[in-house]
């Protein structure tokens, strides 16, 4: 079946659940997903439910589609998501992002969790993504290009929307943080980066470091839909922090800030709308 039936198969199947019509989408990463549990008038729906959605197998990603309200705008909560390590093809990593397009979001909200690259950094931080590099090895739009799912060649000039960008830099300064932008790359994963890879990546300007995001964000461009990111700095990367990386840690640092990183969304997301 060719990617748009099965979009479009996939999207049928959640307006059967709920006929919530998203005005935003939102990708919650690893060690983030309680913030799922705030949305108003839930309709959930785990990805085993939905037509061709993968299911997930990292700890922190409870694998569900939350349908509801956050602050009165309807929304669209992808609770975890699958990677390109774990052996998915990067057409299926990026389908839900796909789905909730075609639903109707205008706007995505990205959050992962990152290695902090950038010296201003530290674990706990709430990076606003300004800019991406891709060194996944991959591009998600390799291969013959659908004009219903957008055009062969988008523009990525300005991936990550200003507009979005300056909103949750307001919200930051009102929950008392201090607002970071950042450039977020994109590893295939799943080993953690050596230090002179790290050196490397610092080299070419990144500020964060991951192993998801990039695919989802091309995608959502490609679709014309307006794109935010949030890094979750759950650790320093090799050779800037001297301790062994281990993802207890990624999920120990995402929880010490959930309280800050729920805040942070239920002002933000009304705002994308």
């Amino acid at each position: 079946m060719e990617q748009f039936a099965r979009v479009m198969e996939a999207v049928a199947a959640i307006r059967k659940a709920s006929p919530l019509l998203p005005k935003v989408g939102v990708v919650l990463g690893s060690g983030l997903g309680e913030f799922a549990a705030r949305v108003e008038e839930q309709t959930v729906i785990p990805f085993a439910g939905i037509p061709h959605f993968k299911k997930v197998s990292v700890a922190g990603h409870a694998g569900r589609l939350v349908l509801g309200r956050v602050g009165g705008v309807p929304v669209a909560v992808l609770q975890g998501r699958y990677h390109y390590y774990e052996g998915h093809d990067i057409s299926d990593v990026v389908f839900p992002v796909r789905v909730l397009a075609k639903m109707g979001i205008a706007g995505l909200l990205l959050t992962n969790a990152a290695g902090g690259i950038g010296r201003d950094l530290r674990p706990g931080d709430l990076m606003i993504i300004r800019d991406h590099i891709n060194l996944m090895g991959l591009n998600p739009l390799r291969g013959a290009n659908d004009e219903r799912l957008g055009p062969r060649f988008p523009d990525m000039s300005a991936v990550y929307d200003p507009e979005f960008q300056d909103v949750i830099v307001a919200a930051q300064k009102e929950i008392g943080r201090m607002a970071q932008r950042g450039v977020y790359l994109a590893l295939s994963g799943p080993s953690y980066e050596t230090p002179a890879e790290i050196r490397m990546l610092a080299t070419l300007g990144a500020d964060a470091v991951g192993m998801s995001t990039v695919p989802e964000a091309i995608c959502a461009r490609h679709m014309g839909v307006r794109v935010a990111g949030i890094s979750c700095v759950t650790n320093l990367a090799a050779g800037i922090s001297k301790q062994p990386l281990s993802h207890a840690e990624v999920t120990e640092t995402a929880d010490r800030v959930k309280n800050d990183f729920i805040k942070l969304l239920e002002i933000v997301i009304p705002r994308m709308a």
